[in-house]
């Protein structure tokens, strides 16, 4: 029997885990909405089960329309529509930080289920992991 033959791919295979990130910081003038979009990308990658929160500012990262010329960076926006691809659905927004930010659904570039403060809070005791951006 070749070494190939030999390795099992159910052996390696480990427990999903929920992770969930929470997104709170403006897309750009620093490295967190990239690099947790990075991450996400990742972690989905090796089929965990994967959810984002955008909250406070990190609403802005899911906004329509980046006009990123101005701050001389490029416009990543739309790399959040690659998240389905990578089975990453499970997208939420506080309704609080999108209303205080003077936003609706529609102003967002993916779809999200919008829910309040507390019911986020009842949903990041759900996850196994939570990791903030």
């Amino acid at each position: 029997m070749s070494e190939a033959e030999e390795f099992d791919d159910d052996e390696f295979d480990g427990p999903v885990k929920k992770f969930m990130y929470v997104n709170r910081r403006a897309p750009y003038g620093t490295i967190y909405a990239l690099e947790g979009l990075e991450v996400v990308l990742i972690t989905a990658a090796f089929d965990q089960d994967v959810s984002m929160v955008f909250i406070d500012d990190g609403v802005f990262e899911i906004k329509k329309g980046h006009d990123t010329e101005a701050v001389n960076m490029k416009n990543f926006s739309p790399t959040y529509r690659a998240l389905d691809g990578y089975d990453v659905e499970k997208l939420y927004v506080e309704r609080e930080s999108m209303e205080a930010r003077g936003m609706t659904e529609d102003d967002l570039i993916v779809p999200v289920e919008v829910l309040s403060s507390d019911e986020l809070g009842a949903l990041m005791q759900e996850q196994d992991v939570v990791i903030g951006f």
